[in-house]
């Protein structure tokens, strides 16, 4: 099959495209079809060897984790999906080697929901890794409650735009830090948009006077300083991006693969809660340029590369 590949860790232009092995498929994986694949921050981080630490390489690797497309072939002892189903994926396993940028993946059932209909596959590739990592931090750590007021950083961004919703959801008060030129975005998420920058902690206090009961990180650095002396007595502070977040009384997340969340994220899809905002879609061959503009980090919404598809002979 055709797919994007690289051999050694590096900067985009290690990515090649080309005819790799296809792939097996496990027992308790199916084949899909890839009709989409977008891309994250933490595709580009494994590329450049910055995971080394967490994950083994087995090169060649294909990256990406977040996937749309059909099942082909379901394996041996699945009994959850059919050829034909539409589904979406946060095809994360423990080491890197067989990702979502190319033709087919096998992929666990232990990644995979079926895609909401109400979607676009290029906007339900944006949506299993941002979407699984807005909703275990909000429900699952930091649990947030109807009435309480949560600040979200980049919250233009891919995880950051579905936190404002899934929080404005669950009844809490959103306050949201964008670039000027994404406050109307961010508003019309749900979310109250502050600026960036010096005077960032005063801005938010005018609009939360006692403090914030939650704060979503994704950005880390000193912007973690600035969150901690934010929060309200007994507030929680997490973040996605930066492990120094416990020397702020705060905790570090890595979000994990769940068929039953990401089942729940695609209901909720279907029932206009979340949306994807698609900013930019490149082809398969392109893959490496769209790792170039997500690393410049001023993404709103996704970046999504496209495969190009045809049915399979029946």
């Amino acid at each position: 099959m055709k797919a994007i590949s690289y051999s050694r860790y590096g900067g985009p232009e290690v990515l090649a495209f080309g005819e790799v092995r296809d792939p097996k498929v496990g027992p308790d994986s199916v084949l899909v079809k890839v009709r989409a694949a977008a891309v994250n921050p933490v595709d580009w981080k494994a590329r450049e060897g910055y995971l080394d630490g967490l994950f083994e390489a087995a090169f060649p690797v294909v990256p990406g984790w977040d996937v749309s497309g059909v099942v082909v072939r379901p394996g041996v002892a699945v009994a959850e999906f059919d050829v034909g189903d539409e589904v979406i994926g946060y095809v994360r396993e423990d080491f890197l080697s067989r990702g979502t940028f190319a033709e087919y993946v096998a992929a666990p059932v232990r990644t995979l929901a079926r895609k909401p209909r109400n979607l676009s596959f290029e906007e339900a590739a944006g949506l299993p890794l941002v979407g699984l990592t807005a909703y275990q931090v909000l429900l699952k750590v930091l649990q947030v409650k109807r009435g309480e007021t949560v600040l979200v950083h980049a919250a233009a961004g891919g995880v950051g735009s579905v936190a404002v919703q899934l929080a404005a959801h669950l009844g809490a008060r959103v306050i949201g830090t964008a670039s000027e030129a994404n406050h109307d975005f961010v508003r019309g998420l749900g979310g109250d948009p502050v600026a960036y920058g010096e005077g960032l902690g005063e801005r938010v206090r005018g609009l939360a006077p006692e403090g914030v009961d939650a704060v979503f990180d994704t950005v880390g650095g000193d912007t973690l300083k600035v969150s901690a002396n934010l929060l309200a007595p007994e507030g929680r502070l997490v973040s996605i991006t930066d492990v120094d977040v416990v020397t702020y009384g705060g905790r570090y997340y890595f979000v994990r693969p769940d068929a039953e969340d990401l089942r729940r994220l695609s209901e909720l899809a279907e029932q206009g809660v979340v949306s994807v905002h698609v900013s930019e879609t490149f082809p398969l061959d392109r893959a490496a340029d769209a790792h170039r503009l997500n690393e410049q980090g001023r993404t709103r919404g996704k970046i999504v590369v496209t495969v190009d598809w045809e049915p399979e002979d029946t």
